[in-house]
């Protein structure tokens, strides 16, 4: 089996050149030039040199570069090479299986996600100390995400239970009446793209609490874009992932509709709503993460490679959180010790 892996080169002295989302060009480390795409592919179509080698290993490739070996696992779409540290597109990934409709570039550098973790644990006085490290900081790492992105037309009613309560009182006694109510809502709404990860390796709450996305920048996908970054290609594929976004759509509209019933309670007894799906296009979204290890558990920081928003869960550390409580007693003790020789108490 073939397989090999493509590398951009820089216009005016040949190395590796990455896309610089703070700049929105490629910019090159080593000469200093700054490129736009129509540069880049221009380059690209005179002086590539294929250089497809065999390998019993189909998630072996051999890096354009250095010449180093490659490993990457089956749904990678573009990696580092760990000796050179230049960008690998592994080309035959994408052109395997279906290519992005669209993508949004990174518009948050990697500094920017460091300045982020750092302040979110700084003050987490009972975060793991090996979770602060500067080698966990330094794997902060940007990596386009695959999703799904459907647009929902939606159509139904939807029934709830609803109540007002009243009270008043006059000298001898309080009295409280409860008017109960069937509410049904009717109506269409529609949705443009709905999301739903595409690759099974992330958790879909952490994808979710990502959004929103800004879909004013989103453009026509084009493989240049990856360079200096992670890809993921998706595994969970579309008939699967549709199902997740109905359930989302659903869920929203009912929590839309909800907050237009106009009583005190109310509460969703049924629906029959009728989600038909417009378009679906394959995107990739970008996202900066880490991902730590601790007592046998995985915990993810990330951070939307677009906004800047940051989630993500972090461990606690039982030894911390019970030196943490002695010292918050013993400084108590103290202070009362102190009132009491003192003689206020």
């Amino acid at each position: 089996m073939q397989s090999s892996a493509v590398n951009y080169k820089c216009p005016g002295c040949g190395a590796d050149i990455p896309f610089s989302a703070e700049k929105q060009c490629w910019v090159c480390s080593y000469c200093g030039g700054e490129f736009q795409l129509e540069e880049l592919e221009k380059n690209q179509k005179e002086n590539v040199v294929k250089k497809d080698i065999l390998v019993e290993d189909k998630d072996v490739y051999r890096c354009e570069s250095c010449g180093a070996e490659i490993i990457a696992d089956e749904n990678m779409t573009a990696t580092f090479c760990v000796y050179c540290g230049n960008t690998a597109i592994l080309k035959d990934r994408i052109h395997n299986s279906r290519i992005p409709d669209y993508i949004i570039p990174f518009k948050k550098v990697k500094d920017d996600a460091v300045k982020a973790f750092v302040r979110v644990v700084k003050y987490k006085p009972l975060v793991p100390r090996e979770f602060k490290t500067k080698k966990n900081i330094e794997k902060i790492t940007g990596i386009y995400i695959p999703f799904w992105a459907y647009d929902f037309y939606v159509s139904g009613k939807i029934n709830f239970s609803a109540t007002d309560v009243h009270t008043w009182s006059d000298v001898r006694n309080r009295y409280t009446k409860t008017d109960r109510f069937h509410v049904t809502c009717s109506g269409e709404m529609s949705y443009d793209k709905v999301l739903a990860d595409g690759s099974s390796r992330f958790s879909d709450d952490l994808m979710d609490s990502l959004e929103p996305f800004d879909y004013q920048e989103l453009i026509s996908y084009n493989q240049a874009f990856l360079a200096g970054f992670l890809s993921e290609k998706y595994d969970v594929d579309n008939d699967t992932a549709i199902l997740r976004a109905k359930e989302r759509t659903v869920n929203t509209t009912i929590s839309l509709v909800k907050e237009k019933v106009r009583h005190q309670t109310s509460t969703m007894t049924s629906h029959s709503l009728d989600i038909k799906s417009n378009e679906v296009n394959y995107i990739l979204l970008p996202v900066f993460m880490v991902n730590t290890k601790f007592h046998d558990k995985q915990y993810t920081f990330a951070m939307n490679g677009q906004t800047g928003k940051i989630v993500g869960d972090l461990p606690i550390s039982p030894l911390r959180t019970i030196l943490w409580s002695l010292g918050i007693y013993l400084v108590c003790f103290l202070i009362m010790l102190g009132l009491y020789l003192g003689g206020v108490i």
